[in-house]
């Protein structure tokens, strides 16, 4: 099963920025959040959440009711079966949950309309959070809710299909050079070195390791036809077009961890929700996970991360953000982590966190210099059209592919 940033409904997410957007040109957010009359408790909050399955529900069901009981007031936390539609209908409508999750390629446009409250300054130790996930959730230079967990991509090598083709520690690559030498010894050897995805959630990696990204810090302006985005797909077209590397569906996969779990491939770039999709589909795959290789501008990869979204609306703002508080704190994340497999979003716990998960310290490592997701507004189909552009690669031109992205994104951003 694919991971969630591969599984994105996009209509659903079209027809929720709809709806949100309708609601804002009548009487949006912005006019009527501070119209909800607050209640000073006891609460009775409503929770959605976007739930990776039964462990992820249990879990924060049980500490949703811990913190009730300690607290006196009421938590119900419902799984949604489609987060963005349901989330998106239920803030046009007016009548959202208190609190919710909010995915950082959805956030900006909650945002953007006053769908949320910015409560992110009034969450104890904010400078906690890993810069990375802070940025992400930042609009307009607020923090307006606190990263629920995060994860981010490394390498995955297949340890027995690295040893049939005579490899050793002393090739596993730390450079774009050193991929692409060791990419060669698996081809010669008759296998295919890498399976990677074919998006910007995965080739969006190497833009980060050559100094590039595909819009600016504040989310105002496109920056994706430059050199450096440039080289670095051209680095990505010679990994294709020599066979070094393939997309999923060139190995007859629906996403790259089941390329790699089916030994289709030696190598692939995943996050990781990879553990979990090996261990119940492929749970006789040996492996390791080592960090990605760095490009000529250095470390670089991409991070994929949750809020706590709080609703505008709601009448229970500050019974919520306790909620919050207690949901993110270091020991709770931890037991999350430990439920269902997630990364804590504090550093404070990062080093418990790789004495109790030591396979995974490629990944937390990563938070030191990873990219988020697109931080702007209006932007699906934009992203869409890039997708596909990337999906053309081999055959394509960076340079049109960059350029038709920034002319997207600027229509898109009223530039």
């Amino acid at each position: 099963m694919a991971p969630r940033s591969l599984t994105r409904v996009a209509v659903a997410g079209l027809a929720a920025v709809a709806l949100l957007g309708s609601a804002a040109c009548g009487n949006g957010f912005d006019d009527s959040s501070g119209d909800a009359k607050q209640s000073s408790g006891p609460a009775n909050l409503q929770i959605l959440i976007g739930s990776s399955g039964d462990a992820e529900t249990k879990a924060v069901q049980d500490a949703a009711a811990k913190w009730a009981a300690s607290s006196g007031n009421q938590a119900t936390v419902t799984p949604a079966q489609d987060l963005t539609q349901q989330l998106g209908q239920a803030l046009a409508g007016g009548t959202p949950p208190d609190v919710f999750y909010v995915d950082a390629s959805r956030f900006a446009d909650y945002a953007s309309v006053g769908a949320l409250e910015p409560y992110g300054d009034k969450i104890s130790k904010p400078d906690d959070f890993y810069e990375s996930l802070r940025t992400a959730f930042t609009y307009d230079g607020k923090l307006y809710c606190a990263p629920k967990d995060f994860s981010t991509l490394a390498l995955q090598i297949n340890t027995d299909l690295w040893t049939k083709a005579g490899l050793t520690d002393a090739d596993v690559p730390t450079t774009w050079d050193q991929l692409t030498a060791t990419a060669r010894k698996i081809k010669a050897k008759g296998q295919v070195p890498l399976a990677l995805g074919d998006t910007r959630d995965r080739i969006g990696a190497f833009l980060v390791q050559n100094g590039g990204w595909l819009i600016s810090k504040d989310g105002k302006q496109p920056t994706g036809d430059t050199p450096e985005n440039e080289a670095a797909l051209a680095y990505v077209k010679t990994l294709l077009t020599e066979g070094l590397a393939r997309y999923p569906k060139q190995l007859d996969a629906g996403w790259s961890g089941e390329a790699f779990g089916k030994g289709k491939a030696v190598m692939t770039i995943e996050g990781n929700w990879i553990k979990g999709a090996l261990q119940n589909d492929f749970p006789n795959v040996k492996y390791k996970v080592v960090e990605l290789p760095a490009g000529p501008k250095g470390k670089g990869t991409l991070s994929f991360t949750q809020c706590w979204g709080v609703a505008a609306k709601s009448k229970f703002k500050d019974q919520a953000i306790k909620f919050v508080e207690a949901m993110t704190a270091g020991d709770q994340q931890m037991t999350f982590a430990k439920a269902f497999g997630v990364m804590p979003s504090r550093q404070s716990v990062r080093d418990q966190y790789s004495q109790q998960f030591p396979a995974d310290k490629p990944f937390i490592d990563g938070a030191e210099y990873a990219q988020g997701p697109v931080n702007a507004p209006k932007m699906d189909s934009v992203l869409a059209d890039l997708d596909t552009g990337l999906q053309k690669l081999s055959t394509g031109n960076p340079k049109t592919i960059l350029g038709d992205f920034d002319k997207n994104a600027k229509a898109a951003l009223g530039g």
